[in-house]
């Protein structure tokens, strides 16, 4: 059997609020008291208050005029380039289907139109790829930083407030030690 914290890992932890299964059973479900008759359902607790966390953090910034401003260009360039991407590489697929006689056309010497159109979608890929990292660029990659780095400001405001919070916990207990021995 595995150990943990000097106890058999099947052995419930009773008490431990650190525990993530310390409140599973305090809903009265299906438990007995020790007579072989259910338990009472244990009312609930009162939800300790808490500080902001990350995910408060990125919900604020998700809700943020700046980001859905971000998203808005992001969206205005990407919908209408993956429309006109994909309508085109769909018309290549089918003319080359539904029209080989077409598709088969000589260009120039032995090149046909179906060569040229397909090296057209490489070609058209590679368009994309550059007119899209070009308006990211331009168009979103500086309003994304700044929105980053409020984030990563935020996050560590929060961080060295709890450091702080911590440290006065800390000093806090070893004082009552302290004052419980001068009693």
């Amino acid at each position: 059997m595995e150990k943990h914290d000097g106890r058999d890992a099947g052995q419930a932890r009773t008490g431990d609020p650190r525990d993530p299964w310390y409140d599973a059973l305090a809903s009265g479900w299906g438990e007995l008291d020790g007579t072989g008759a259910p338990a009472p359902v244990a009312p609930p607790r009162a939800a300790p208050e808490r500080s902001a966390t990350a995910a408060d953090i990125y919900l604020e910034v998700q809700r943020s005029a700046a980001f859905q401003e971000v998203r808005s260009r992001y969206r205005r360039f990407v919908v209408p380039g993956v429309a006109v991407f994909f309508t085109w590489y769909v018309a290549y697929v089918v003319t080359a289907t539904t029209a080989p006689g077409l598709m088969a056309r000589p260009v120039a010497g032995a090149v046909n139109v179906a060569m040229l159109a397909g090296l057209g979608q490489f070609l058209s890929t590679f368009l994309l790829t550059w007119a899209y990292a070009r308006h990211a660029r331009l168009r979103r990659d500086r309003a994304a930083l700044d929105l980053r780095w409020a984030v990563f400001e935020q996050k560590r405001e929060q961080d060295q407030k709890r450091i702080l919070d911590q440290r006065e916990h800390d000093q806090r207990s070893e004082q009552e030690p302290a004052r419980g021995s001068e009693r």
